[in-house]
């Protein structure tokens, strides 16, 4: 049984099972996991001068290894903004739902927290598939909304498995309390993330397809134009880019990704990475811009591709900061 077929099964199955077994059975899990990624021998490097980095929090971590990079307040809890929606892509295709059946975006879909807009009107429909697009590459809030309200169970029960399933990974800092990312009261570290990214990148193909996608399109949509007391009605090709600009970058290979922002939070980035022949998971909470998140992740690129081999017995990881 794999680490994804287990979890769905303790999340979704046995629900009453006390969260102090939940994360004992997970954590063997992914102690066994870990021993077998970290079994082979890694090369000692060596690195440039530790970048200057914006972001409030930063951690890099060696796929290969298991080690961490870059650590920068790594522990630290903070908001998270739209990397929630990572979360919740993972419990909808837990859920098992038709990813072609229909749903409707209703008024209960609308922002009532930060009142932010959405191109997805409300008495429309789209698939499930097609709100997962939307949820994972343009971020949009009344797409992540109506997938945790109508998976089976309804929104309460989706947050409280949001919930389960942190703790299944045993993201111990890490809070839902909603689908969207919209309430700063979602909150996680960057060491809990680096989790969440390893997990989704280990066990879900559609997300790691879908969050790399640079551009998506809804194909022609129904638009009506409204001119004082005359109406148009229109087809028009609805197009979103995703909102990592590195996933319509040629330098880059990145594997998964998802971006966010409210102000409580700043802007964040989490992002699966193939970097000079290394998978890496790099995690950027709070930075303050988008050119500044951008430019931390571009800073971390350089670095990783200055690392040289090194006959010494130094240490790989150099040292972290605080």
């Amino acid at each position: 049984m794999n680490i994804k077929a287990a979890l769905t099964g303790l999340i979704l199955v046995c629900v009453h099972t006390s969260a102090a077994a939940l994360d004992d059975r997970t954590n063997l899990q992914l102690s066994t996991r870990m021993s077998a990624t970290m079994s082979a021998p890694q090369p000692t490097l060596d690195y440039a001068p530790m970048p200057e980095l914006s972001a409030q929090s930063v951690l890099v971590f060696d796929q290969a290894s298991g080690q961490a990079l870059i650590s920068k307040n790594a522990a630290l809890q903070t908001p998270i903004a739209s990397i929630t929606k990572l979360m919740t892509a993972i419990l909808v295709l837990d859920a098992g739902e038709p990813l072609d059946e229909r749903i409707t975006i209703t008024s209960d879909d609308r922002d009532t927290l930060k009142y932010t807009s959405s191109r997805l009107a409300f008495g429309s429909s789209y698939t499930r598939g097609q709100l997962l697009h939307l949820a994972l590459i343009a971020s949009d809030n009344r797409a992540a909304h109506a997938l945790g309200r109508t998976t089976k169970g309804g929104l309460d029960r989706f947050v409280a498995n949001m919930n389960r399933m942190a703790r299944a990974l045993n993201m111990s800092n890490t809070v839902y309390v909603e689908p969207t990312g919209l309430s700063s009261d979602n909150v996680s570290t960057a060491l809990d993330l680096a989790k969440l990214v390893s997990y989704a990148y280990q066990n879900y193909p559609e997300i790691r397809h879908i969050s790399t996608t640079g551009n998506y399109t809804l194909g022609a949509q129904r638009v009506v134009l409204k001119k004082k007391r005359n109406e148009t009605v229109q087809y028009r090709q609805v197009a979103f880019n995703n909102t990592n600009r590195f996933t319509r970058a040629d330098d880059w290979h990145v594997g998964l990704s998802k971006t966010g922002f409210i102000n409580e939070a700043g802007h964040c980035l989490v992002m699966q990475a193939q970097v000079a022949e290394r998978d890496v998971i790099i995690v950027l909470l709070d930075a303050k811009g988008t050119n500044r998140r951008a430019g931390d992740a571009a800073l971390i690129k350089r670095w990783l591709e200055s690392a040289q081999p090194h006959e010494s017995d130094a240490r790989l990881i150099p040292s972290s900061r605080t």
